[in-house]
């Protein structure tokens, strides 16, 4: 029981986690950048906001952006921050698939349950690579912009990265958990079932012997 709530609150994180990956890497609001005060920028149109995709303009009564499409004169930590968070977006589709299929109030058939153990280590350790693939590229990406233009903080898009690698590598490890626990105790029953099977009555042989 105490395995299952586990599978089942890692479940839930994961989606969260993977919601939080899906808006980080489909916003803008990675990074602000400005010379001066955040409110000194914005009045004089200053403010500058920095993500995968775009760099933007804003402003009280503006928000204007540039799509960032010559990708070859693109910067390699964003380069390869798209690409990792992209690939996590695109893996959370098979290891919440995977975790889901391995609930225990879902059966497929009569499949014996290490098959869903096995479902859910896969799904667990797609969630753990999710997780990584998030922490490197929300780290590495405010690194290399306060490298290439100077003072910055922080937007919503970075701070969801965060938050949704974080629940990701939470969820994947309480899925991994529960699932290696359950594993090994299905093991140990099928062990002794099968001692239990080959010597069915000990009690009746060792009578006959004495008997004779």
């Amino acid at each position: 029981m105490a395995n299952t709530c586990l599978q089942f609150c890692g479940f839930v994180v994961s989606c969260l986690g993977w919601i939080g990956i899906i808006v980080a890497t489909a916003t803008n609001d990675w990074i602000f950048t400005c010379k001066y005060a955040v409110t000194t920028c914005k009045r004089m149109d200053e403010l500058g906001s920095r993500g995968l995709w775009a760099d933007c303009v804003i402003s009280t009564a503006l928000y204007h952006c540039i799509a960032l499409t010559n990708i070859p004169s693109l910067p390699a930590y964003m380069q390869a921050a798209r690409a990792l968070m992209v690939g996590a977006s695109i893996l959370g589709l098979p290891a919440v698939a995977l975790v889901l299929m391995a609930m225990p109030c879902i059966n497929l058939g009569s499949e014996p349950d290490s098959a869903k153990h096995r479902r859910a280590v896969l799904g667990g350790v797609l969630l753990l690579c999710m997780g990584l693939c998030g922490v490197v590229s929300t780290v590495w990406f405010p690194i290399g912009v306060h490298y290439e233009v100077g003072l910055m903080s922080f937007g919503f898009s970075l701070y969801a990265g965060w938050v949704g690698s974080a629940f990701c590598l939470l969820g994947g490890l309480m899925i991994s958990c529960s699932s290696g626990g359950s594993t090994r105790r299905t093991e140990e029953r099928f062990y002794y079932s099968k001692q239990g099977a080959s010597n069915p009555n000990p009690s009746s042989n060792h009578a006959k012997s004495a008997h004779v």
